[in-house]
């Protein structure tokens, strides 16, 4: 008889946290869950999860840390408008919050940490597509993000740490956070075109991005767990394609058979005009994306007709 393995998710309330959930329940894993609930959402909390409502920057999640065979540290401060406005914020939520984790882990003695990066760390660079080399850091967010990363190097050095790092580009699907100040580009255009509203395009629509489906995402963290190739690095978490936002409102205002013409406003401060990942680090340790573009924009609308449009 096999043990059954415990795995904490801070940020559990979240889009990738709630997802990632729902797959390790499945696969049998005890799921302990922390989040404060300022950005996530508790209805999202999948069932037979032990949830906490704690903040991970409080030194009362350290006991939940003990007999933990792994964290997945998801929980962040992530809209970066948001994070352009209040830097203090921002380096509470995504530097002191990720290092008070990482100090719980330690003493926890957690057998391993898998924790957010971000491809915000590429805004700088030039180079397409962009591998975990090319590190220039523009936003308050995308610094933060940096500060994680050179503390996840120092736990590893001094206390051994075992950890792994996960750059996601623009992940989608099911439980993507509407409620931002910003939506994420595709809950935005799906909830407004079956609103029969205008989307909005920030600048041109020209931008274009690397979007990646929540299910391959969570391949990866699941691969993560036991496999002793991925201790110590860092990895693009993306599709390899790029899509520019207008070929996104056009894909899903075909997919729901809308003919509404979306508005245009200023630019957003401190996005990059494209994003595209090097995948060949996570690919040379097996991992590939499989969820096509549209078969996952189906499942997002899917979940937004049923689950958020109903909702008073």
């Amino acid at each position: 008889m096999t043990t059954q393995r415990t795995v904490l998710i801070t940020g559990v309330a979240g889009f990738i946290g709630s997802n990632l959930a729902d797959r390790l329940l499945s696969e049998g894993f005890r799921v302990i869950g922390i989040d404060n609930l300022s950005y996530g959402v508790l209805e999202q909390v999948p069932e037979g999860v032990e949830f906490h409502k704690l903040d991970i920057r409080s030194s009362e999640i350290y006991p939940l840390f003990n007999q933990v065979d792994a964290v997945y540290h998801l929980a962040a401060k992530n809209c970066i408008a948001d994070c352009q406005i209040d830097p203090l914020e921002t380096s509470d939520i995504n530097v002191t919050g990720t290092v008070n984790v990482f100090e719980a882990s330690r003493r926890g003695q957690v057998g391993k940490v898998i924790y957010a990066e971000s491809s915000a760390l590429y805004e700088g660079s030039s180079v397409m597509p962009t591998p975990e080399s090319e590190v220039y850091p523009q936003s308050f967010y995308a610094v933060s993000k940096l500060a994680g990363m050179a503390f996840a190097e120092a736990y590893r050095r001094f206390y051994g740490l075992r950890t792994t790092a996960l750059r996601y580009f623009c992940v989608y699907g099911p439980r993507q956070d509407y409620r931002r100040t910003i939506p994420p580009l595709m809950s935005a255009f799906v909830i407004n075109l079956l609103q029969g509203k205008q989307p909005t395009i920030y600048g041109t629509g020209e931008k274009r991005r690397d979007f990646i489906y929540v299910d391959d995402v969570n391949d990866f963290h699941l691969q993560c767990l036991d496999d002793p190739r991925t201790d110590g690095n860092v990895y693009n978490l993306g599709s390899g394609i790029s899509y520019s936002v207008l070929d996104i409102y056009k894909a899903i205002a075909r997919l729901l058979g809308k003919d509404i013409q979306p508005q245009f406003k200023p630019d957003l401060p401190g996005e990059a005009d494209v994003t595209l990942a090097d995948i060949s680090a996570a690919r040379s340790v097996g991992w590939s994306p499989h969820v096509s573009l549209d078969e996952g924009l189906i499942q997002s609308i899917t979940f937004i007709k049923d689950k958020v449009l109903t909702q008073p």
